[in-house]
Parts: structure tokens; C-alpha cells; sequence
């Protein structure tokens, strides 16, 4: 692949979601643009460079960016941070809140919906701590494909097997064919959109709760800045931040402080020294 060519593409990802590959990351290229050439009778990556840099920024664009930024997402992944919000997050949300406040939980770059929809079954198995309590679960990616399967909520048996306890499979899903599908309820209980970190997020409302796993990995760090900052921009002082146990926010910006004893989970720095006392009587 030419150089020239390599920087057309590398520019697509970078402008267009934040993403940033260097040249030993060709062979992530070609794997996951096989099929848009085949799709565009195109030779090769020279040839799908061109013809980005003629796209500016069309559908052909957008598909480069969706197969490019298509991860990986399994139900409960890594665990911890689903434990922290049952027992930690919610716990202090709900003594802090009025009665009648809405919560609402984001789940940034959700892919497929299983994180999402790990947060709705948390939250069902908290019915009685929760009471009447409104809580919105919003899910986002700028894969228009993935955002179709995680309104879909369906999985297969591989997918249901990785992180999915058995008894939360039992009780939330029905088996259609070989696949499973998320019983109606817990669906209701999550919503997905089309949505690019690097746009304004101020569309998207204000969130108690953020989760932002695995994806600040990809950006550089003047990306990973400005995502931050503005996720900071739309949390309340008392708001929690959730990101991938590779994630951190040190040197990349002062609006978030590790939670005391925590890995992955972040405070609004501002109330970083009050969050303490006031999470040891919510959960005491």
C-alpha cells in the first residue's frame, strides 16, 4: 500500500471518529476492508483511497468508519465495573436524588447493546432498592449496523455464553431458533441512537452515569481530551465515570479524579474530596 494512500485512510478514521492507527496497523486494514472492496469492485486499498478522498466524507466514508470501528462487546464484560455500579453507584445515586429525579445511565460507543443491556438487567435485580425510581439507560455508537442489532436483542448462543450468568439468561431471554432473544422488558429499559463521540454531546442531555470502556484506547491523546472534557461537561458534580481497566485519565485531563480504592471508576474532580464521606453514608 502506497504512503499516500495509508494517510487518505488514516485521516478518514482519525477526522471522522477519533480513531488512530499507524502503519503497523495495516493489517487491520485489510481485514476489515475486504469486504467494501469487494462491495465497490476496488483492487485494493490504493484504489479505496482514492476513492475516499474523492467521498468527502459520503456513504462510502461512513462505511470505511463503521467497519473500522466495529469492537467488541460481551454481556458483564470485565465484571468489576457492573459490581461497583450495583453496589457502590447506585446505592449513593438513590440516597442523593430526590424521589422524583430521573437517573440516567450512559453507555458510550454500546456496539452490539450488550453493556447497555447488562446495566437494564443490574437494575431489574434491584426492583425493590429502586422502588418507582425513573431510570433511562441511553446506548450510543456510530455503527448504524450494530445499533440495528442492539434494538433487535438478539444474540447467539456464543454471545449469550461470554460473561452471562446462567440464571440472568434463564430469566431475561427466550430461545428463538439457535438464537436468544432479551425478553421485552429489559429491551424497554434501554434506548440506542447514532451518535459520534466527536460530536457535541450537549444533544444528548445531562448523566448521573457514564460508561466510556474501551474506547479512549483508539483515540490520541489530544481526542481523548476533548471526549473526556466533554463527557465531564454533562455530569453533575456527584456523576461517576466508567472506563476500561487500560484507561485512565491521568495527563489527559484535570475534570476527573480516581474513585478512592477504585480502578476505572472516576469522579468529577471538583467533588473528588466530598464523594468520600457522602459514598460511605449511601452505602453504610
Amino acid at each position: 500500500m502506497k504512503p499516500q494512500a495509508f494517510d487518505v485512510l488514516a485521516a478518514c478514521l482519525r477526522n471522522g471518529s477519533g480513531l488512530v492507527i499507524g502503519p503497523d496497523k495495516l493489517y487491520l486494514l485489510e481485514a476489515r476492508l475486504g469486504r467494501s472492496l469487494k462491495n465497490h469492485g476496488l483492487r485494493d486499498l490504493d484504489a479505496l483511497a482514492e476513492r475516499i478522498a474523492a467521498d468527502r466524507g459520503g456513504a462510502l466514508t461512513r462505511e470505511v468508519i463503521e467497519a473500522m470501528t466495529t469492537n467488541e462487546s460481551f454481556f458483564f464484560r470485565d465484571d468489576k465495573p457492573f459490581v461497583h455500579f450495583r453496589t457502590h453507584a447506585l446505592p449513593r445515586l438513590l440516597a442523593t436524588r430526590p424521589p422524583g429525579a430521573k437517573l440516567r445511565i450512559w453507555s458510550a460507543a454500546s456496539s452490539s447493546g450488550q453493556e447497555a443491556y447488562s446495566l437494564a438487567m443490574t437494575l431489574a435485580e434491584c426492583r425493590a432498592q429502586i422502588g418507582g425510581r425513573s431510570i433511562e439507560i441511553v446506548g450510543t455508537d456510530i455503527s448504524r449496523e450494530q445499533l440495528a442489532r442492539a434494538q433487535e436483542g438478539l444474540y447467539t448462543q456464543f454471545e449469550v455464553q461470554r460473561g452471562l450468568p446462567m440464571q440472568f439468561l434463564v430469566r431475561y431471554f427466550r430461545k428463538e431458533g439457535p438464537n436468544w432473544r432479551l425478553n421485552d422488558a429489559i429491551r424497554a429499559m434501554a434506548s440506542f441512537r447514532e451518535f459520534n463521540l466527536l460530536a457535541d454531546l450537549r444533544m444528548l442531555g445531562q448523566f448521573d452515569i457514564v460508561f466510556c470502556r474501551n474506547v479512549l484506547i483508539y483515540f490520541d491523546q489530544p481526542t481523548k481530551s476533548r471526549v473526556l472534557e466533554a463527557i465531564a461537561r454533562q455530569m453533575p458534580p456527584d456523576g461517576l465515570l466508567y472506563l476500561g481497566g487500560a484507561e485512565t485519565v491521568l495527563g489527559i485531563t484535570n475534570r476527573f479524579a480516581a474513585a478512592p480504592g477504585e480502578r476505572g471508576v472516576y469522579e468529577i474532580a471538583t467533588a473528588a474530596a466530598k464523594a468520600a464521606p457522602a459514598l460511605a453514608r449511601a452505602v453504610g
